[in-house]
């Protein structure tokens, strides 16, 4: 039995939905796991790499998008971080003060920090995000002069991460261009004065896409970082063990999302298959005998990652296995082709 159907094409909204669910449990939960056991330093290094790609990969693009280009730099750096964020479904605000100076504050609860997750988050570990991308922006605009000041941050007991873009009179040394100012406060957000998105009605299968998308771009990001910055072994296995956890943790919501999973090795193929599906990869079911099998010639995830380490596929595999041990905790899961080691594809076999 054959079948085979791209999620681009069928517009699963559940399964972007569970697909938007389980990569943004594995972000917080991956940060949680090198902040707890290898120590924040580590983990800030890896949180600033991974903001840091972000920022060098979407930024001048976003800006362009949003037609904010033409606007003062302090403005502009303010209003893509509302607009943006507003996409991804984050909370976020603005607040024009001048042509050199615009606010940005994204209010409790912290999309990234989600649920009681924000009291594992070290003060280093904020920072290192605002290190990796706001303090960056001048740079790449080619503007010495712009900033970041930081005047509150949520893990720190404040409500919300608040700064503003300024434009000072003179060029920055490096080590300015991310200032904090906990004494200041962010004036009122007033949702009338701020930027509007384009007037435009997103069916709901186009808006789930776009919260999915957000969600796996940070994965596509942290999970080579974190084996980059810890190395293989003890990258790969905290990045694993975080994965393991997550998968059985959210198998529930997943699941419910779905509608439901069947029975045994079976149903969990096929909802395998759907959610691979779901963040368009070319997933094939097949079964033989008491063996079904999901094939897959893509991997989206990390269709924009040149050649990453195996230890990245084998740590982002640990996903399943934890969902598949939740479902079923006597099923077998092995993998008999990777086209990431010069197979011509991927191949799960459950049984």
């Amino acid at each position: 039995m054959s079948e085979n159907r791209a999620s681009r094409v069928n517009g699963d909204v559940a399964a972007f939905r569970a697909i938007e669910l389980i990569y943004h449990s594995y972000l917080t939960g991956l940060i949680l796991m090198i902040s707890s056991r290898a120590g924040t330093a580590r983990a800030a290094e890896v949180v600033y790499r991974t903001f840091r790609r972000q920022q060098l990969a979407r930024f001048l693009p976003g800006l362009k998008k949003l037609g904010l280009d033409g606007l003062p730099h302090a403005v502009a750096c303010a209003q893509y971080h509302y607009l943006s964020n507003q996409v991804g479904g984050v909370k976020v605000e603005y607040i024009y003060e001048s042509d050199d100076k615009a606010w940005v504050r994204y209010p409790p609860p912290r999309w990234i920090w989600s649920g009681t997750a924000i009291c594992g988050i070290p003060s280093e570990v904020s920072r290192a995000m605002l290190r990796g991308w706001h303090a960056n922006n001048g740079v790449v605009l080619g503007n010495p002069r712009l900033g970041f000041v930081c005047t509150g941050q949520t893990v720190d007991g404040q409500p919300g991460l608040e700064g503003y873009y300024k434009e000072w009179d003179h060029d920055l040394a490096p080590e300015e261009r991310l200032q904090f100012s906990p004494g200041e406060r962010c004036p009122p957000f007033q949702r009338d004065l701020a930027p509007k998105l384009p007037q435009m009605t997103w069916p709901e299968e186009r808006l789930q896409k776009v919260l999915r998308n957000y969600a796996m771009e940070y994965i596509t990001s942290i999970v080579p970082e974190t084996i980059e910055v810890l190395g293989p072994d003890e990258g790969g296995h905290l990045a694993g063990a975080a994965a393991r956890l997550v998968g059985m943790h959210t198998f529930d919501d997943v699941a419910s999302l779905l509608d439901g999973v069947g029975a045994g090795a079976a149903g969990f193929a096929k909802a395998f298959a759907r959610l691979a599906r779901g963040q368009g990869d070319d997933a094939e079911l097949r079964t033989e005998g008491t063996t079904t099998m999901v094939r897959q010639t893509s991997w989206q995830l990390m269709a924009e990652r040149r050649a990453p380490s195996p230890a990245v596929f084998d740590a982002w595999n640990e996903l399943w296995i934890g969902a598949a041990l939740a479902h079923d905790r006597f099923m077998r899961v092995d993998i008999s082709q990777r086209r990431d080691r010069g197979d011509p594809f991927w191949c799960w076999h459950f049984r």
